[in-house]
């Protein structure tokens, strides 16, 4: 098993480690939870299944966030 999954988010190539979930990778990211919604393979993944999803190595997620403006 590897150490390390070899991810792409937003385009981007990026390290985390194996067994790593989609929640993992938003809280590493630093990002809101709550403002994004995210994609794991081109398929849309509702954030109650986020903790559940593993993020296996050559992943690509896409990952937007909503921007609140008046």
């Amino acid at each position: 098993m590897p150490i390390e999954n070899h991810v792409t988010v937003n385009g981007e190539r990026r390290n985390f480690p194996a067994g790593t979930t989609l929640t993992g990778i938003i809280e590493a990211l630093s990002l809101p939870p709550e403002r994004v919604a995210v994609e794991l393979n081109r398929t849309i993944v509702k954030r109650e299944f986020w903790a559940s999803t593993p993020v296996n190595s050559g992943a690509e997620i896409e990952i937007v966030q909503f921007v609140g403006g008046g």
